[in-house]
């Protein structure tokens, strides 16, 4: 999880004085990122539970919500024991009725920049 949720660090960061806004992180390897080890990178983020989750649970259910849910790519084994699950790298913005608002490659920073302009504007939207 340490890859991905160091751009989860820096999207917090960027949207950190926009109101209504919940980051949520799913692990999509639940036998490494037990609830312990997610509270430890919530501590080490410094991630305020008001507005970070980091959630796990059952397998089938995560790949399930990650393919069919966000519509992203989710592969066992990757052969490598520091990524051991090949999966998506996107941000993925999501409205408070659960519509899929953008696509966003966590990686580039002119995307970030592009989600936090977006959750500017959602944040302002009624329900």
């Amino acid at each position: 999880m340490s890859y991905h949720v160091q751009y989860h660090g820096k999207l917090s960061r960027a949207a950190k004085n926009v109101n209504n806004v919940l980051l949520v992180s799913f692990s999509v390897d639940p036998e490494r990122d037990t609830p312990e080890a997610l509270r430890d990178y919530a501590e080490l983020y410094k991630a305020s539970p008001s507005r970070w989750l980091f959630l796990t649970g059952e397998k089938e259910k995560i790949n399930y919500l990650t393919r069919q849910g966000f519509h992203l790519t989710i592969a066992a084994d990757s052969g490598s024991t520091v990524e051991p699950i090949i999966h998506s790298t996107m941000f993925v913005l999501v409205d408070r009725q659960g519509v899929i608002r953008g696509y966003y490659d966590s990686s580039d920073e002119k995307a970030l920049e592009k989600i936090v302009a977006d959750v500017r504007i959602l944040a302002t939207e009624k329900n």
